[in-house]
């Protein structure tokens, strides 16, 4: 019987998502599709086991035997050849530092020693997925960009991370880079915008739908919004030019305001000499799911391996 399902997996910061991919189709069979809520401050056993009893589910829903393995997409840092996690110095999932989550995952589904689990970086998994069907399918280098919590980023080549080399930056990421008086991270992320708007009106918002919702009638608000777009584009300009990527693909919480920052970002780019085709992603979290199943695919699973001892 051909195995020609793999679960994907994206592990966000506070949730679970996964499902059952078909592997010569990539498709999601959405009736597998679960999520879950997760504490990312609980111990590591209670965060295991709630990733296990969501992939449990969905591997009820697959028929028996035609299950390849799972693949996750799984924030950093991160022993991906091993799967390791190495978090720490965040708000998040601090206390898997050290833990095996491969074995852990094994031993929870009771699964034998030769099935498959797979590590790959979350943004990296997005990325690939939109390599695969997504914005970025029809062209051969590209680069994805996540804008939320924090600023994720990959460079694409014919399906295959670029992670090292003179045409991307070390680690093949651009949070970590200077920008201003500190990092990309603090600039283009949420926390830049909640600490903009507080020092714009002594105020303190949740998040950046609710601060993009104000910028309507608020013309100080829809400024943050123009320098943020513009700053964007001034950073990414040179990164893109050098890897000669031919589109760049936007995602994340932040890419809901587009309305409010992505035609001064093209025009950015524009300025800044950089005529790479800029979109929307339409598959959003499907685009990871896709992408980590996608590690099951044994000719992608060889050719990423040098990618991910250097993620």
């Amino acid at each position: 019987m051909e195995q020609n399902f793999a679960i994907g997996v994206d592990i966000g910061g506070s949730h679970i998502s996964c499902a059952a991919v078909d592997l010569v189709s990539y498709k999601i069979l959405r009736e597998t599709l679960t999520e879950k809520a997760v504490d990312n401050k609980a111990p590591a056993g209670e965060i295991i086991a709630i990733w296990a009893k969501a992939l449990s589910e969905v591997i009820k829903k697959i028929p028996h035997g035609r299950l390849k393995g799972i693949g996750f997409g799984m924030p950093g840092p991160f022993d991906y050849v091993k799967g390791i996690s190495y978090i720490k110095g965040v708000a998040k999932y601090e206390n898997l530092y050290g833990c095996n989550v491969k074995n852990a995952i094994s031993e929870s589904l009771n699964v034998p020693e030769s099935f498959p689990v797979r590590f790959m970086n979350d943004v990296s998994s997005f990325a690939v997925g939109e390599a695969l069907v997504g914005k970025a399918a029809k062209v051969t280098r590209s680069m994805c960009v996540t804008l939320g919590t924090g600023f994720g980023s990959a460079f694409i080549s014919d399906r295959i991370p670029v992670v090292d080399g003179p045409e991307v930056p070390k680690l093949g990421c651009v949070y970590h880079l200077p920008y201003k008086d500190n990092i990309a991270d603090d600039y283009f992320s949420t926390r830049w915008f909640l600490g903009s708007y507080n020092k714009l009106t002594g105020k303190h918002m949740s998040g950046v739908k609710e601060i993009a919702e104000l910028a309507i009638n608020d013309k100080a608000v829809k400024d943050l919004f123009t320098e943020f777009g513009n700053n964007l584009g001034s950073f990414l300009a040179p990164w893109l030019i050098r890897f000669k990527a031919e589109i760049v693909v936007v995602g994340g919480n932040i890419s809901h305001a587009w309305n409010l920052f992505g035609n001064i970002f093209e025009s950015r780019l524009k300025k800044e000499g950089c005529s790479c085709k800029v979109t929307l992603s339409e598959l959003k979290e499907d685009a990871a799911l896709i992408g980590s199943a996608y590690l099951l695919n044994d000719d992608f699973w060889k050719a990423v391996q040098h990618a991910l001892t250097l993620m």
